[in-house]
């Protein structure tokens, strides 16, 4: 592994990407404190820096000819605690289960949904992620970030990051700023447990588990998601491809008379969402392999590396998905995943 905060020339990035795609950064750096991060940043030897943390949500096409920088600051902090909150500081580069886990360790409830779910915490607002019923916006508090277009600190509460459906005021502003630690509010007892989803409902049934606690929540979506997804270290993906499409009510009644099984759920005023990979299952890609490249046999949503693709061949395939849900059903998914 590198040594932290010394600059390095042409470093492979595959141990860096959960797809394991094999392209080089011409500049390296892993940054494990804040006030080195600043100090890289602010200087602008390097323009235009790329950070990535867990590397999970990023399909590499090409070479990156600029300085990568891998954000590993670690830490995790109770800022204070009342009988039924507790407020906790946690540092851009933990990785986001690991934090699940301690938080169900210390009985913190409001995240065990989002059990397994890949990443670092500090782009987890990025894309609001969720699962299950939960989203990030759902406990979240506020954030520190740098801006890179005035070289300072800010600070970013709910109301500010402008939070939808993987979606954040720091995805519309893509490079501007960067996340260094978040403040989440967790549950201290009489924890709310959503457990509406019909496979959490359904593997707690399993076990016999009528009143869960929420490390039995955890370890139910845990299940679900391993027997859904597979596991980066020995098939590369990054989890969810794309986006669960929302359209309109008109369009789905439309659709929905071609296709009475179309499953769907309602999503604010007059908006449903649609299952993206039921929609490419419709077409057909579900467990097909192009090569070195394909659909998991498990999930559509879910493209992998069978060990030696390149990312254009997945962005190939990605496209190829694009255009037959476009030409199907009339419905552009767009991907979860950025594109380099």
């Amino acid at each position: 592994m590198p040594k932290p905060n010394m600059l390095l020339h042409n470093v492979s990035l595959k141990p860096y990407n959960t797809f394991g795609i094999n392209v080089n950064a011409l500049l390296f750096m892993e940054i494990d404190n804040n006030t080195t991060l600043e100090e890289v940043l602010y200087s602008k030897q390097y323009p235009d820096p790329l950070i990535i943390g867990g590397g999970s949500n990023i399909l590499f096409t090409k070479d990156v000819e600029r300085l990568v920088i891998h954000l590993n600051t670690k830490g995790i902090e109770i800022l204070s605690k009342t009988p039924n909150h507790a407020k906790v500081k946690v540092q851009a580069g933990e990785v986001w289960h690991d934090f699940v886990c301690w938080a169900i360790a210390h009985d913190l409830g409001g995240i065990e949904n989002l059990s397994l779910i890949p990443g670092n915490v500090g782009t987890a607002p990025i894309q609001n992620i969720g699962a299950y019923g939960v989203e990030l916006k759902d406990v979240f508090v506020s954030c520190q970030a740098l801006d890179l277009k005035e070289n300072r600190q800010v600070t970013f509460k709910k109301e500010d990051c402008s939070f939808g459906y993987r979606d954040s005021v720091f995805k519309r502003n893509k490079g501007r700023y960067i996340i260094t630690s978040v403040i989440l509010k967790l549950t201290t007892k009489d924890h709310y447990k959503n457990i509406s989803y019909g496979a959490i409902q359904s593997k707690l049934r399993e076990k016999g588990i009528n009143d869960p606690s929420i490390q039995q929540i955890s370890n139910a979506v845990i299940s679900i998601r391993q027997s859904k997804l597979p596991d980066p270290k020995i098939l590369g993906n990054g989890g969810s491809f794309f986006k669960n499409p929302v359209v309109s009510m008109n369009q789905f009644r439309d659709l929905q008379e071609q296709y009475p099984d179309m499953p769907h759920y309602s999503f604010g005023e007059n908006q449903i969402k649609i299952p993206a990979g039921w929609l490419i299952e419709q077409c057909g890609y579900k467990g097909k392999r192009f090569q070195e490249v394909g659909v998991h046999k498990n999930q559509a949503l879910v493209l992998v590396n069978y060990g030696n693709a390149k990312g254009e061949q997945l962005w190939e395939l990605a496209q190829k998905i694009q255009k037959s849900v476009q030409n199907k059903f009339n419905i552009y998914i767009e991907p979860e995943v950025n594109i380099y």
